[in-house]
């Protein structure tokens, strides 16, 4: 029944399309751009000041924009129901760090910790407590708030919960009547 609705529609769809040339169905979706000399030329200068005026951008307005892309990165993967194992807290700091052009043992001593804990941490062999979360707000002058780094460690957290069968089953064996019921 539904696939011959749906040819019912696509035939009455095509019937009508048929009514009207390929240029016409072309003017009617593609707007035509009728610039003259003059407009082409300002718009080619606009676009080359914007280039120059990106391209000699300060190195503090470099990281700057780096850092919201990053903060803004960071904020569309959390949002996101996808999970992604590569995309770990430890690789959004390993991008934080790389970002501000630091060596890890140099942002190791800026937020007081060993480089062997920063480097655990990175290639997620360790969490990071909450205090270095606070320290990274800090750290960025609170551009990336400790919640969303908090966040990130949320969102593994989660995908663990979900996807640790073994561990589903091995609890099983702790509750000794389940529910009779189910949503």
């Amino acid at each position: 029944m539904k696939r011959q609705t749906q040819k019912i529609k696509e035939q009455s769809v095509n019937s009508d399309l048929d009514k009207y040339t390929n240029k016409e169905l072309a003017e009617s979706f593609v707007f035509p751009s009728k610039k003259s000399a003059k407009q082409t030329e300002e718009e080619k200068e606009f676009w080359e000041k914007r280039r120059t005026a990106f391209e000699n951008r300060s190195s503090a307005k470099k990281i700057y924009s780096r850092l919201l892309q990053l903060k803004y990165q960071i904020e569309d993967y959390i949002k996101s129901d996808d999970y992604d194992e590569r995309t770990t807290f430890g690789y959004f700091l390993k991008e934080y760090i790389h970002i501000l052009d630091k060596k890890n043992n140099q942002f190791a001593s800026e937020i007081d910790i060993t480089p062997t804990e920063l480097s655990q941490i990175i290639n997620s062999h360790r969490k990071p407590k909450e205090n270095i979360i606070i320290r990274l707000e800090i750290h960025s002058n609170e551009n990336i708030p400790a919640i969303t780094w908090y966040r990130l460690l949320e969102k593994e957290k989660e995908h663990e919960i979900i996807t640790d069968k073994i561990m589903r089953k091995s609890e099983k064996a702790h509750v000794k009547r389940i529910a009779e019921f189910s949503l």
